[in-house]
């Protein structure tokens, strides 16, 4: 892992594999971004690329900045970025602080589908993490609850609901709501698209029609997907789960303590490297290939890195690694260390 400091901003971004073709990821911006989360979040996209067999490596950058001097910090790091980006050094990703559209001046470098990457990233993700839990023990029929409902929620909740099952139960910072019978699917992405991170308060009819958001834990669902923030699923939260799936709906959702729990109480713990490749297969796609067929691509490609990850004795998740670090052993003369699990 390579730490690659800017001259004229503070900021930095963490390069997990040397000699790779491109490497990309998150950049992030907050007061503080500390630089072993970067380096979790690099090492879960090359896992990805692994496990799709592309010699590409993950990275992850922060811009530590105080609010007021946001957009001028973003700025800088977009201006100094834009010789990594020509040379595919570091090829980023909007996250935490960061939009899209601040990142537009180094798309038309960028070798990735942008369009697809900027406008419907967090929907493929949202389509790949239930093509996961889909595969992991099967959704016709069986109930889901999504906590950290957010930009991935509403394409999370509609491929759901495609594949048979139903959506009983939404966290997010503001609170938690629960639907015996389900959420409509078309409502929710009404609501997001009209509220944003306050979606859930308007459906509740306010903020006070919301329960506490750790209450999501305790409502009964076969599949638990999961991504607020990274370790969000520790060890006392997988205690607490009754689920037969935890299917990461942000990266590095659990840890490895978590893991353990869930492999003794029989819970399938999917890989986030593998629940949210949606974006990453999308984003290398050809221009020429149709929406519908890129959707296809990720449903069936996330089915088969599942199946070959469930035929594993040790579980789900070790089962993909040893599928990635295979890889990873064809071009690389050392396996990074570390597998990518929240700490």
């Amino acid at each position: 892992m390579r730490l690659h400091k800017f001259n004229n901003v503070d900021a930095f971004v963490a390069l997990d594999l040397a000699g790779a073709e491109a490497a990309s990821g998150p950049v992030r911006w907050a007061r503080k971004i500390l630089q072993g989360g970067a380096k979790d979040l690099a090492r879960s996209q090359t896992y990805t690329y692994a496990a799709l067999q592309m010699r590409r490596s993950g990275a992850s950058a922060g811009i530590n900045a105080e609010a007021p001097a946001r957009a001028e910090a973003v700025a800088a790091f977009v201006a100094e970025a834009a010789a990594l980006v020509a040379e595919g050094t570091y090829l980023p990703d909007a996250a935490k602080g960061v939009s899209d559209r601040d990142l537009a001046p180094l798309r038309d470098a960028d070798p990735r589908n942008a369009e697809r990457l900027d406008a419907f990233g967090a929907q493929f993700d949202g389509l790949s993490a239930a093509a996961a839990a889909d595969a992991a023990v099967g959704i016709d029929g069986r109930t889901a609850v999504i906590e950290g409902f957010s930009t991935t929620g509403p394409a999370l909740t509609q491929a759901v609901a495609e594949r048979g099952g139903r959506v009983v139960g939404l966290a997010t910072a503001e609170g938690s709501l629960a639907s015996a019978d389900g959420f409509d699917p078309a409502a929710l992405a009404d609501a997001w698209a009209e509220h944003g991170d306050k979606a859930l308060g308007a459906l509740a009819g306010g903020g006070d029609g919301l329960a506490e958001p750790g209450a999501l834990w305790g409502i009964a669902a076969d599949v638990v997907f999961a991504g607020s923030k990274m370790g969000i699923v520790h060890h006392g939260v997988a205690e607490q789960l009754e689920c037969r799936a935890l299917v990461p709906s942000g990266r590095l959702a659990f840890t490895s303590k978590a893991l353990a729990v869930c492999r003794r109480e029989g819970i399938a713990a999917v890989p986030d490297f593998v629940a949210l490749a949606g974006s990453t297969i999308a984003s290398w796609s050809s221009p020429d290939t149709g929406d519908d067929d890129v959707r296809a691509e990720i449903a069936s490609t996330v089915a088969a890195l599942m199946a070959d990850a469930l035929a594993s004795d040790d579980g789900p998740f070790l089962g993909a690694c040893y599928a990635a670090e295979a890889f990873l052993s064809t071009w690389q003369d050392e396996l990074p260390f570390g597998r990518p699990l929240a700490s």
